[in-house]
């Protein structure tokens, strides 16, 4: 059967911008759904990057040390996360350029490299989580050292070559897959677990208390990090380009409004799966009176003596090992886009990912190998708190470009949006202050 002209090639090597070439917006008489149905993906692919191993350290130690109590930090960390990955598909889909060209285009080349070199420590920061937390998942279920584990991470550059050519909705499929794998998985966590639910309610509700310490500043600004991480944001700019739409002022208002759906959407499960740890962790070790879990590895060991059997850290470690994998397939879509954008360079896939990978496995194996095992837990808390120290520099251009308009024209984003919009930017900036002055006392 013949593919329709107006379904993106699946023929392309490349990621991106070259996946909706040739096509044609969906004929006339195509329904709403189908249309919306078309859409559905980026959000998706996006949604990975907010529950990687990395989020996993975060708010398991957030809720085996302070139980629920910072919960609304999740939340309010999804919602900033949904408004700016919306700005970001926006800017992309009204300009057909992605945040790094257009910084490239409208920024020196010195505050551009800048932004490059910002942007590129996002992404090996965010591999470092994926490499302790796959090699983790792998000593979970196969015995196999951290050491190997991790090396054995190097090996998912075959898994990348082999999806070279095969297209966005083949890599969709999988990463669709995944986050199934982790969504069921955590689901049937909570069943086995049965936390108290008025008490994960109250959670939800701002509570400034836990931040008279410094601990608590640190982990809500890596949940922060781990939520909105920064090189989602150029990523979303770009990926919503493999979306065929009318050039028209109609056909793009149609797009913007799947757009949303389908950002939020997606990060709305993104929510329920970062919620879902934290709430484990408080309910099977703080509710419990168990000591703080500072590692998953601790989480996995511990898991047993509460709900019985094998079943929950079965499940734990494959989870894992399906959020570090599905991570690590969007990491490599946005360095490939930040490359691209910001210096005008292509390389195939498999090449940037053997890069990424050997600037992760370098400070991992340094970690493991002076701390130990027991530092899994520290480092990728700490690699979160890198991501969060880089969001200002991709979030001003982002609010710059959004609110201009001699480059939206008529879709430049209203005063509520700019004003949510500069609030998280001074919020996040400030949070990140805070923090670094704390630590230096």
């Amino acid at each position: 059967m013949q593919r329709p002209s107006w379904l993106p090639s699946l023929a392309t090597s490349r990621f991106c911008r070259s996946e909706v070439e040739g096509t044609v917006p969906p004929p006339e008489g195509t329904t709403s759904f189908m249309r919306l149905a078309l859409f559905v993906g980026p959000g998706l692919m996006i949604a990975v990057g907010y529950m990687d191993p990395g989020n996993w350290a975060t708010d398991l130690e957030a809720g085996s040390r302070y139980g629920y109590g910072l919960l609304f930090i999740i939340l309010l960390s999804s919602l900033a996360g949904m408004l700016l990955q919306t700005l970001s598909m926006r800017v992309g889909l009204v300009t057909g350029k992605t945040l790094a060209e257009l910084s490239r285009a409208r920024y020196p080349r010195p505050i551009n490299l800048a932004f490059w070199i910002l942007a590129e420590i996002a992404i090996v920061a965010c591999d470092v989580a994926e490499v302790l937390g796959s090699a983790l998942a792998f000593k979970l279920l196969f015995g196999v050292s951290m050491k190997w584990g991790i090396a054995i991470t190097a090996l998912d550059t075959i898994i990348i070559l082999g999806l070279r050519g095969q297209g966005f909705r083949a890599i969709e499929s999988i990463i669709l897959a995944l986050v199934g794998t982790i969504a069921i998985c955590f689901f049937a966590e909570l069943v086995l677990i049965k936390p108290y639910w008025p008490d994960v309610a109250m959670g939800l509700l701002p509570n400034t208390r836990y931040f008279s310490e410094a601990e608590a500043w640190y982990l809500a600004i890596g949940i922060l990090g781990a939520t909105v991480m920064p090189h989602n944001l150029y990523l979303h700019s770009s990926i919503i380009l493999t979306r065929p739409y009318a050039p028209t002022r109609a056909g793009k208002e149609e797009a913007l409004r799947f757009g949303v759906i389908d950002t939020v959407g997606s990060l709305g499960i993104a929510f329920f799966v970062n919620a879902a740890i934290l709430i484990l962790a408080g309910a099977a070790f703080h509710g419990e009176g168990k000591s703080v879990v500072t590692g998953i590895d601790d989480a996995y060991r511990l898991l047993t003596p509460v709900v019985g059997g094998s079943v929950a850290p079965l499940l734990f470690a494959i989870a894992l090992l399906a959020a570090g994998q599905s991570s690590t397939f969007t990491g490599t879509i946005a360095g490939q886009v930040i490359l691209e954008g910001f210096l005008d360079l292509q390389i195939p896939a498999w090449q940037r990912r053997v890069i990424t990978r050997s600037l992760a496995l370098a400070p991992a194996f340094v970690g493991i190998w002076i701390l130990g095992d027991a530092s899994i837990g520290r480092l990728l808390v700490m690699s979160q708190v890198v991501l969060s120290l880089q969001l200002p520099f991709v979030i001003f251009p982002l609010l710059r470009f959004a609110g201009d308009s001699s480059l939206m024209k008529d879709f430049e984003i209203g005063k509520i949006l700019k004003l949510s919009g500069w609030f998280v930017f001074v919020l996040i900036t400030c949070a990140n202050a805070w923090l670094i002055y704390r630590l230096a006392q």
